[in-house]
Parts: C-alpha cells; structure tokens; sequence
C-alpha cells in the first residue's frame, strides 16, 4: 500500500498470524481484529475447546480460515508441533504474536516453588524464545514477516506479588531487541507492554488491587480488551514497517515508579 492509502496500509490480506494464549483475553481480541483485516489465523492455547470454538466464530463472521491447535508453550515439542500444524496448514506465517502468559499467585517469596517458578518461565518466556527462533527462521528466508511479544508494564515497575512474572517479561523485552538484530531486515520484531486491561484474569482482582491499578493510569482507567488492536495491527501490518525492536507502551500513562 502507499501513502496515497494510509488506511489500506492496516490490511493483512493473503497473511497467516499465529497467536499463541490465542482463545481469550488479548489474545482473542487479536484473532478477531486480525481475521477481520484479512488474515487467516492460527489460535494456540491450552484449552482446545475454546480454541475451537473460537475457530468457528472467526469462520462464521469473517469468512477467514481458521486452525485451532491445542499447545502448551512452555514444552518446546508442543512448540514444535505447533509450527509444524501451522506450517502444513497455510505453507507459511507471516505473523507471531507470543501472547501466552501466567501469573500464579504465591504467598510469599520463599514459597514459591520450583515448579511454579518454572511454569512462570516456561510460558512467558522459553515458549516466545522456541517459537521466535523457529518461525523467525522460516520468515527471513522466505518472505519476512512480523513477530510480535506482549510484555508488561511489571517488566519496568515490578510489584511484589508478580516478581518472577515481571522477571520474566522484563527477558522478553530484551528477546525483543536481540531477535530484531538476529533476524534483521527482512523480519521485524517488536513488543507491545501493555498496562492493566480488564480481560478475565482482572475478575479475580481485589477492590483494592483495581484502584491501585487504575489510579496509576493518567486516563485514570483500566484498558477494555479491544483497546489492544490498534498497537497489534501497526506492528503486525506494513503500516509499521519501519518499526523493529520497538517496545511500545498501551498502558494508560502508568505512572512508572509511583504507586
């Protein structure tokens, strides 16, 4: 597209994304506004139902091709698995979004557990690596493409209760960075940090957790799931082609080290 076309500039007409933590939440939100710009999708998650209910939806309102894969990114053999799906699906994929991401409660520092911790590192972190480094590969020796991590603002202001979390995205942020030079020109890869949104997880949250939240936001509010797309689709589409390593803030204006 050309200038003369800045909205065509957003479509991803005749694109493959890939969106892992793909059946809800952010996620989810991304699958639609993908399809509805013209890509098929692949949606990864854990629970295959949703995925495929998800599936359907995508089908029966857009008309795009839609695979549903049962994966869990913190084992590199589902990793794998689910390149190879995607790949004898489509031939190709010209969009990662490593969404897939966890946050387990704990009680206290010194009993988290080793199991937890490397779930925690497992799904943030290690299955956004094994996906990167082979779909990255695919992409820069056939046509380019776009990978894009979601990060959070715990990478920069990390609380107390999500410290292994927070460790973990602030890594992605730096994966970020390190894939754009590895994989450079021809794929572009960038983060988006997003703030508190008000996905499912944010039912679990405290009355006060939801006010420390939001007051820490300029817009004094927390982020409706769609309000997500708009960042994604720059990233994801050639309207963003001149961006690669960039990690972009859609947080509200969190006030970073106050609260």
């Amino acid at each position: 597209m050309t200038a003369s076309d800045p909205l065509g500039q957003f479509r991803l007409d005749g694109k493959v994304a890939l969106v892992t933590g793909g059946s809800r939440g952010l996620g989810k939100e991304l699958v639609l506004a993908f399809a509805r710009c013209g890509a098929d999708v692949v949606i990864a998650s854990r629970k295959e139902e949703s995925c495929v209910a998800l599936a359907d939806a995508v089908k029966s309102e857009t008309g795009r091709r839609a695979l549903p894969v049962r994966c869990h990114v913190a084992k590199w053999s589902d990793c794998d698995a689910l390149v190879e799906n995607a790949l004898g699906e489509f031939g190709k994929v010209d969009v990662l979004v490593n969404n897939a991401g966890s946050s387990p409660l704990y009680p206290s520092l010194i009993e988290i557990s080793e199991e937890l911790y490397d779930k925690v590192m497992g799904t943030n972190l290690k299955g956004a690596f094994r996906l990167s480094a082979l779909l990255g590969t695919k992409m820069a020796e056939g046509d380019g493409g776009s990978i894009i991590n979601v990060s959070s603002i715990g990478s920069v202001m990390p609380s107390p209760g999500e410290i292994p979390y927070a460790a973990a995205k602030a890594a992605l942020n730096n994966l970020t960075e390190g894939m754009a030079r590895a994989f450079a020109p021809k794929v572009r890869v960038n983060c988006i940090m997003p703030g508190a949104f008000l996905t499912d997880i944010s039912k679990a949250w405290s009355p006060q957790m939801k006010d420390a939240l939001t007051s820490m936001a300029a817009l004094g509010r927390a982020g409706e799931p769609d309000e997500i797309v708009g960042a994604a689709l720059y990233l994801a589409s050639d309207a963003g082609r001149y961006s690669t390593g960039s990690i972009i803030k859609v947080d509200g204006g969190a006030a970073y080290g106050h609260g």
